[in-house]
């Protein structure tokens, strides 16, 4: 099937904009739980969840942006946000739009030098900023930055302020605003994190965000609906965490943000969320964890055959007659002994996910519906609000992107591209014609770079990335993802890059997991303060790794298969450039960093 279309549920009015489900859930239900912030506790340790009402959290945005007005931010005016996933964060994003101006995210992990950029570029009048650090990143490069009026700090009392300073303007004033705003109204300028290059600003209106989650709300309704909650940990920096904060308050759910998710397992437990929003690598870290403690406890093949009845228990919902008998008796036994241990961790009341951002893969997706948690891929890009494609409680196909959602229609394009027009397509790159007629064809076609498939029924596969794809010396072609998704699959991997364009064969970069080698140095007799840049090359280590690379071989054709392949000294993080924030590997830094290696593989 070359293309797909499925007709809009929602319509959205001209008049419309995404503070109006905040004003109507108000009114409908003012005392409806609408977040769930961190405040002191009671009794004066720590801090404890407290409850945020629709009418409450209508209120709080009023106040908010009566202060930006009060500071003079005009209507179409940027306000960047630069901070972690916090509560304030959705605050200041709903009290800019409410006030008429457009928010321009930031990632609080973003260099001087990237946030420079953003703030120039878009033409940033006013900032706020979560930290002292982030205060200082900003004071560093303000004498670049003409037209940034305003700099505000959450840990310095910087909502406080805005509220205080906009007591004096009338509430009358701020509605005026608010309902002054139109369906096509600039509502926010998203820089891409750029695997490549530098980041280019999405341009999106209320109407791109809005028609995009008002078409998914009514196809999700196990997710999102009036009773349901989840826990954000997903920088708001990023499309698709910003898309389930608009879900949640469409559906009048319940929202916490967990800023840092090195304390994500305790929020889980003590939140208890009915479903999770997260990227792939985060998936496979839970699976990788929950089996290395197996092994480590002696409950190795234990786990090991819990995950194949998970496995073959999900695909056998797919036949027609399920489950058998036997099958559903020994899930029955592994639910006790093994899946409701891995529920427990994601507090107990998780039955769905959502991934995006990668792909998941096939094994992931079967696994973690055996354990009792759907994990419901879906696709999408900044560009397209972002989720173009979904999987849906009434139709799932592991191993795919799902079908459109309501009001979408795919294209595959005659070399296999994703096309994809509706009312949720960008409006172009901010201050970049040039990029904006490559993306977008004359008839509103947006070109997404990602190779893809659809079957007769709809439903998309993503099959790589045209930048991506390797062509051997022998004109071989390979798309990376599929190999690269198999060998992370083993718990000691972190991260695996294919290399091999216009060479003679297909090798891997590969990278361990420095959360699972403590555990690997103990059962193979080593040191705990070894190190991997000193282990390249020893035999145990790289037997485990051609392990992996022997099983990823098997999806493949032999000319497509892993020939060699080189452990790195280190994994790759944000902070030394490889990673987006977003977890997507930078190709072109790690081609570029790794270099010699990479021609050390092919010399001779």
């Amino acid at each position: 099937m070359r293309e797909f279309s499925v007709p809009p549920i929602v319509t959205v009015g001209d008049a419309a904009n995404l503070t109006d489900p905040v004003w109507d859930n108000a009114e409908a239900a003012p005392d409806a739980v609408q977040f769930a912030r961190r405040t002191p506790a009671a009794d004066g340790t720590g801090t404890a969840w407290a409850e945020v009402t629709c009418r409450q959290f209508r209120d709080e945005v009023v106040a908010v942006a009566a202060g930006l007005i009060a500071a003079g931010i005009e209507p179409g005016a940027r306000v960047a946000l630069m901070s972690r996933t916090r509560y304030e964060w959705t605050l200041l994003d709903y009290a800019i739009w409410t006030a008429g101006a457009v928010t321009v995210p930031i990632y609080e992990t973003s260099s001087s030098e990237q946030a420079a950029w953003i703030l120039a570029d878009s033409g940033a009048v006013a900032v706020v900023v979560e930290t002292d650090a982030h205060a200082s990143l900003v004071a560093g490069v303000r004498d670049r930055l003409p037209e940034l009026a305003h700099v505000w700090q959450f840990d310095r009392g910087g909502v406080d302020e805005l509220v205080t300073s906009g007591a004096a303007v009338e509430p009358a004033e701020v509605e005026q605003r608010r309902k002054a705003v139109r369906a096509d109204d600039l509502a926010t300028i998203i820089y891409t994190s750029g695997t490549t290059g530098r980041p280019k600003g999405c341009v999106l209106t209320h109407r791109n965000m809005y028609a995009d989650i008002a078409n998914a709300v009514p196809v999700l309704p196990n997710l999102f609906h009036a009773g349901a909650a989840t826990l954000l940990f997903l920088p708001l920096a990023h499309a698709f965490a910003r898309l389930i904060q608009i879900g949640v308050v469409h559906a009048r759910a319940t929202m916490a943000h967990c800023a840092d998710t090195k304390n994500l397992v305790a929020e889980l437990q003590e939140f208890r969320p009915t479903f999770v929003l997260s990227v792939p690598r985060v998936f496979e870290k839970v699976y990788n964890a929950a089996k290395q403690k197996a092994e480590a406890d002696g409950k190795g093949g234990i786990f090991a055959r819990a995950e194949q009845v998970a496995i073959a228990y999900s695909e056998a919902l797919e036949t027609s007659r399920g489950p058998g008998i036997a099958l559903r008796a020994q899930h029955a036994v592994f639910d006790r002994l093994v899946y409701g241990k891995l529920r427990a961790a994601l507090g107990g009341r998780c039955r769905d996910a959502i991934s995006g951002g990668a792909p998941l893969g096939a094994r992931l997706g079967h696994f973690f519906r055996g354990i009792g948690v759907t994990v419901l891929e879906g696709y999408g890009l900044t560009e397209t609000s972002p989720a173009a494609a979904a999987n849906l409680p009434t139709g799932t196909r592991i191993g795919t992107v799902g079908r459109p959602l309501p009001g979408v229609t795919i294209r595959i394009d005659d070399d296999g591209e994703i096309l994809i027009s509706g009312d949720l397509i960008f409006q172009g790159y901010w201050h970049n014609e040039t990029a904006t007629a490559e993306a977008l064809s004359a008839d509103g076609w947006f070109r997404t770079g990602d190779l893809g498939q659809l079957d007769n029924d709809g439903y998309l596969s993503i099959t790589g990335r045209k930048k991506e794809l390797i062509v051997t010396a022998g004109g071989k072609n390979v798309a990376p993802a599929v190999l690269e998704d198999q060998v992370r699959a083993h718990p000691l991997i972190s991260q695996c890059v294919v290399v091999g364009d216009r060479q003679p064969f297909i090798a891997a970069l590969v990278t361990i997991d420095e959360e699972a080698l403590p555990a690997w140095l103990e059962s193979a007799g080593l040191p705990a303060d070894s190190r991997v840049e000193d282990l390249r090359e020893h035999e145990g280590l790289r037997a485990e790794i051609q392990s992996a690379i022997e099983s990823a071989n098997q999806a493949v054709s032999k000319a497509e298969a892993i020939k060699v392949f080189r452990v790195l000294p280190r994994d790759f993080t944000e902070a030394t450039g490889e990673l987006t924030p977003s977890l997507k590997v930078k190709r072109q830094v790690v081609h570029k960093t790794y270099a010699a290696e990479i021609a050390d593989i092919y010399r001779g």
